[in-house]
């Protein structure tokens, strides 16, 4: 773990952190584009098309309403799952933490940014339940509600470590609120590693191959997603994929139009403003 490093800004940081918000994250931006060009250009244009377009769908999925129904029928397990309710309490659990910290969580919460919806989690929550995945990897933490969710599931079945990538919020007032969380006692099973997807993702998966279970929740451009989903899909030898905000782009459904064999779904969350999907191999 490396999130107490991000607990101390440098000098520039603390001169943007006087900045007005706009101005903090185009600074943050510039700073990002200066050492990596396309990914810093990738954020610049995800905000640019949310100022313009609101947060409009960039592609249409016709979600799949029975999708967790479908899941456990797959995998060979009972319906309805007995793990939901567990899950219910420790989402509750997860939400109470993080706001008796003065923290409100939602839709644009962190610096314009989303945490993890109840919806996409749960999915996360039964796949790690049911796969028992040794192996998980997830690209983007924020305040690492998604990270949480893991971690407790892999906790509860006394094995598997959680490796996560994550590119700070470009606005540096905001990075005491990484991975906030994630209490202490899950660390252990948890490798935090900062930067791009682009830049620390193939060296990881062929260090932690073969792995069980892959979350892309960073830049939802097509580019960043065909570049995560494509290399996580290499490296997955029985286990699933479970990408965020798919209405962003048409990348998800590209990728899993060319893999007839992979079982896919779409789901909705909770609130019906974004979409979530998930990709089975062999499985």
């Amino acid at each position: 773990m490396t999130l107490h490093s991000l607990d101390h800004v440098d000098r520039i940081d603390r001169r943007i952190s006087r900045l007005p918000p706009r101005l903090r994250w185009a600074a943050g931006v510039a700073r990002l584009t200066a050492r990596e060009p396309a990914d810093g250009l990738d954020r610049a244009l995800v905000r640019a098309r949310i100022l313009v377009h609101g947060r409009q769908p960039g592609h249409t999925y016709a979600p799949d309403g029975d999708w967790h129904e479908q899941l456990h029928r797959k995998l060979g397990l009972s319906w309805p799952c007995a793990a939901t309710a567990d899950f219910e309490k420790l989402w509750a659990e997860v939400v109470e933490a993080v706001t008796r910290r003065g923290i409100s969580l939602g839709r644009g919460t962190y610096g314009g940014w989303d945490d993890g919806d109840p919806g996409f989690a749960r999915a996360i929550w039964c796949l790690t339940t049911h796969l028992r995945p040794s192996r998980v990897v997830e690209t983007g933490v924020a305040r690492g509600i998604t990270s949480r969710i893991v971690l407790e599931a892999l906790e509860r079945a006394g094995a598997g470590h959680l490796w996560s990538i994550d590119l700070p919020a470009m606005d540096p007032t905001l990075h005491d609120e990484i991975g906030i969380a994630v209490p202490e006692r899950l660390h252990g099973r948890w490798t935090y590693l900062t930067g791009t997807s682009r830049r620390r993702l193939p060296k990881l998966l062929a260090q932690t191959a073969p792995v069980g279970l892959f979350i892309h929740d960073s830049s939802h451009t097509e580019r960043n997603v065909s570049f995560e989903l494509e290399h996580a899909w290499g490296a997955i030898t029985r286990g699933a994929i479970v990408a965020d905000d798919i209405q962003q782009s048409p990348a998800f459904a590209s990728f899993t139009s060319r893999r007839p064999d992979a079982e896919s779904w779409g789901g909705e969350a909770d609130d019906a403003s974004a979409q979530f999907g998930i990709a089975l191999k062999g499985c």
